[in-house]
Formats: structure tokens, C-alpha cells, sequence
């Protein structure tokens, strides 16, 4: 029986961050939003977003969207790196998310926030992961909690009527 090779294992996971931390940053939707990748790595992720006025609710506070789509895109990112995922994507296979609940804890109205994503249990089909969002002054601004399933690759196919 051979020994798995953890320095490929290693060196692979690296390539696919550095890959990740390049398509981030031109990725439409992420660019409209103004989210930035801060850190990746297997079962966690650090995401940013800024204060814009475009992205205020009437109130001139950040859009509950914008913080909701931050969490999701964080949660995301956190399970991209892990090894089920990792094995389901290079059979052609992918993931959705498919629960996402937060918590809004503070307005923000100005600055910069970070979300910390963290994986809490990652299955053969089912990820459970929690995100923090937080202020520049370091308080909760949202808290959130996803499921995400990993999709094989036949799955992803449409059905032809």
C-alpha cells in the first residue's frame, strides 16, 4: 500500500488558492459588490466589503443584501478548498447552497466589514458552515449560518423535456 503523497496534496491546495484568490477579484458580481478576498484556506475564509452609498438602504445604512450576500459568497469560500469539495469539483461537480439564515446584530453606516466563514461539519453531500461579520471597531455586525450541498456532476446537467 503506498502512503499518500501530503506535500502534493499541499502543493495542489495552494495552486487552487492562488488560482481562487485571481478569479475573485475580476468576478463580476463580487466587483459590483465591492467584496474582496482576503484569506482562503481549507474550511475558512476572510471576506471585506466597504460602506458605499449605492449599497445603502433608504436609511443610509448598509443593505441587509449586500451583508447577506457577503456571508453566503464567505461561506462559499470557506468550503471551496476542502477535500470533499475539492473531489466533487474535479469529477465536474459543484455546490449550492440550499439554507441561509442571519442575524442582523447592528446597523453599518460607514467603514469596512469583514466576515469570517468557518466550516463547521463538511459531509459526503451536506456542508454546515457559520459566518461572523464584524466592524471595523471589531463588534458583531451579522451573524450567519448556512447548508450548502456538493452537487455531482450528473446532477448539474438539465433535464431535456
Amino acid at each position: 500500500m503506498t502512503e499518500p503523497n501530503y506535500f502534493a496534496a499541499a502543493e495542489y491546495v495552494e495552486k487552487a488558492r492562488q488560482e481562487l484568490m485571481t478569479y475573485f477579484k475580476d468576478f463580476p458580481f463580487f466587483k459590483l459588490m465591492g467584496i474582496e478576498l482576503v484569506d482562503i484556506e481549507p474550511g475558512r475564509a476572510v471576506l471585506a466589503a466597504t460602506w458605499r452609498e449605492d449599497l445603502c438602504q433608504p436609511a443610509g445604512i448598509m443593505h441587509g443584501g449586500v451583508l447577506a450576500s457577503l456571508v453566503d459568497t464567505a461561506i462559499a469560500q470557506a468550503i471551496l478548498l476542502t477535500p470533499q469539495h475539492l473531489a466533487v469539483r474535479a469529477q465536474g461537480g459543484g455546490m449550492v447552497t440550499i439554507d441561509l439564515r442571519l442575524k442582523y446584530l447592528r446597523p453599518v453606516s460607514a467603514g469596512r466589514v469583514l466576515c469570517e466563514a468557518r466550516t463547521i461539519r463538511v459531509g459526503r453531500q451536506i456542508v454546515h458552515a457559520s459566518a461572523t461579520v464584524t466592524d471595523e471597531a471589531g463588534k458583531e455586525v451579522a451573524l450567519g449560518d448556512s447548508t450548502y450541498m456538493l452537487i455531482a456532476k450528473e446532477q448539474l446537467k438539465k433535464k431535456s423535456d
